[in-house]
């Protein structure tokens, strides 16, 4: 699909909600520039920027990114996509960060993933990753070709830590703590639209969906 016109929109949902696959399947069909905070974050962090060294000092000592340092990452990169039309994907994750976004682009629809937490542990102690990368896999619905390894490099997958179901639990009601301000900021704002259930496959229609319509406002 070819867009006549820029189209912002950003994406949310815990860990495991399966955001990256309705990501990529958006990004294709609608031909959005996929920009993911994580990635971003690894890049300034592997070059040692100026930025990436602040937030890796943060991280080191087991603090939260600030939300100026954050939000002065994210808005430079997408600055340089003044002309595009993207899907901002782990960002915001607070209410400042959302306020700081809005300032600087206008954002078309915020589409949230709303997944039932046990769904989510299931899908969560059955995931494998690629470190380097950040690619993950689901032994499940979304395995590797080759068990235990990276479909690209060919290298090892490991389980992380934080896939274990004590730590899924604290991990997801710790997402839930911190993004359910930035749902209402948005709900208010009458951009949110929220999809609900257990499978991607079973999302992924309503989104698209409710994409092509709200596309078709746009150009209209």
């Amino acid at each position: 699909m070819v867009l006549q016109r820029i189209f912002r929109a950003v994406i949310m949902g815990p860990p495991g909600s399966g955001k990256g696959t309705v990501s990529a399947r958006i990004t294709k069909t609608f031909g959005l520039s996929h920009i993911s905070s994580g990635d971003i974050l690894r890049s300034n962090i592997s070059n040692k920027s100026e930025l990436g060294l602040l937030m890796k000092c943060c991280i080191d000592q087991g603090q939260l990114v600030p939300d100026d340092v954050m939000s002065r990452l994210i808005l430079r990169d997408l600055r340089a996509m003044d002309h595009s039309s993207w899907l901002l994907d782990g960002f915001p994750r607070t209410v400042p960060q959302a306020e700081a976004l809005d300032d600087a682009h206008s954002v078309d629809t915020v589409i949230n993933l709303n997944v039932p937490f046990q769904t989510i542990k299931q899908r969560l102690t059955s995931r494998w990753t690629h470190l380097p990368s950040g690619r993950v896999y689901n032994v499940d619905f979304n395995p590797p070709k080759v068990p235990g390894l990276d479909d690209e490099t060919g290298e090892p997958l490991v389980q992380r830590d934080d896939d274990t179901p004590d730590t899924v639990t604290l991990r997801l009601k710790a997402y839930e703590n911190q993004t359910e301000p930035v749902l209402e900021y948005y709900r208010s704002n009458g951009v949110l639209e929220t999809f609900t259930g257990t499978e991607t496959n079973m999302i992924w229609p309503h989104v698209e969906a409710f994409l092509h319509k709200k596309l078709k406002q746009k150009v209209a």
